[in-house]
């Protein structure tokens, strides 16, 4: 199990990503995408989808029509490890961020 990353370790990974927020608590981060419409989100979250499940890391995650939240944390380590942070610029890239 990975420990999360101390709190300006995180913060200067975050700062690296487009759009990304670490949470109130400090222990996730998080981003809102917009779509055109419910197919290209869908779309978007099955491409998530797999990418995810090939590293073994996943999404905490909410659809609404066009809009598909995102929140990633580590559970295991109570906390945003590398490996949120690798997801996240993988999600960025399939967002075509």
């Amino acid at each position: 199990m990975a420990a999360p990353l101390a709190p300006d370790e995180r913060d200067a990974a975050v700062a690296g990503l487009d759009g990304w927020a670490v949470s109130d608590d400090g222990k996730a981060i998080a981003r809102t995408f917009k779509f055109s419409d419910f197919v290209e989100a869908f779309g978007f979250m099955a491409k998530v989808a797999l990418a995810a499940e090939k590293i073994d890391h996943h999404p905490d995650w909410s659809n609404s029509y066009n809009r598909v939240e995102i929140s990633l944390t580590s559970h295991d380590a109570g906390g945003v490890t590398g490996r949120d942070i690798e997801l996240a610029g993988t999600i960025d890239r399939l967002a075509g961020a």
